[in-house]
């Protein structure tokens, strides 16, 4: 076998995703496709649920895919306002069309507000639905920046999120 060459058979494969929003006014706090109580939401094309983007570019990192920017552009007007749910559901197709099958997805909030730990179960049914995944099979985290930085001076939110699939 030559170097670098895997045997024959289905693999684990990992992938990693990170996205950030800036709050704006006038919008709604959309994370893990739950509706967060707040006085700001964030700033997208789409429903700028920071969460799901993480998530989903871990996703496409797994088969080696780009990015959700290359599928879902935000020069796209057809694809303005759309449910970062729905984001994860073409994600899915993508790595169901590639024999891929998601085991487990671990994620982590960046932020000083809003306080979602109230939310995390809901975010992990919600997105379990979307990825065929059982929500113990799906890791949320939230930590704070310690108030540094422009998450720590509440500007917005980041999310990382790691992924593995067999496939």
């Amino acid at each position: 076998m030559a170097a670098n060459t895997l045997p024959p058979g289905p693999h684990y494969r990992t992938g990693i995703g990170y996205d950030v929003h800036q709050f704006a006014e006038g919008r709604k706090c959309i994370l893990g496709g739950v509706e967060i109580p707040s006085d700001v939401g964030l700033l997208g094309h789409s429903d700028a649920d920071v969460l799901c983007h993480a998530i989903a570019d871990a996703l496409l990192g797994t088969v080696g895919l780009p990015d959700i920017g290359h599928f879902f552009p935000p020069s796209d007007p057809t694809i303005e306002g759309i449910s970062s749910l729905e984001i994860l559901r073409k994600v899915a197709e993508e790595l169901a069309a590639r024999d891929a099958v998601i085991v487990n997805i671990d994620s982590t909030l960046i932020a000083e507000k809003p306080k979602v730990l109230p939310h995390v179960d809901a975010m992990k049914e919600k997105i379990g639905e979307v990825l065929g995944l059982p929500a113990e099979r799906i890791g949320i985290k939230a930590t704070t920046n310690e108030k540094m930085g422009f998450v720590g001076r509440s500007e917005g939110i980041a999310a990382m999120a790691s992924a593995s699939v067999l496939g």
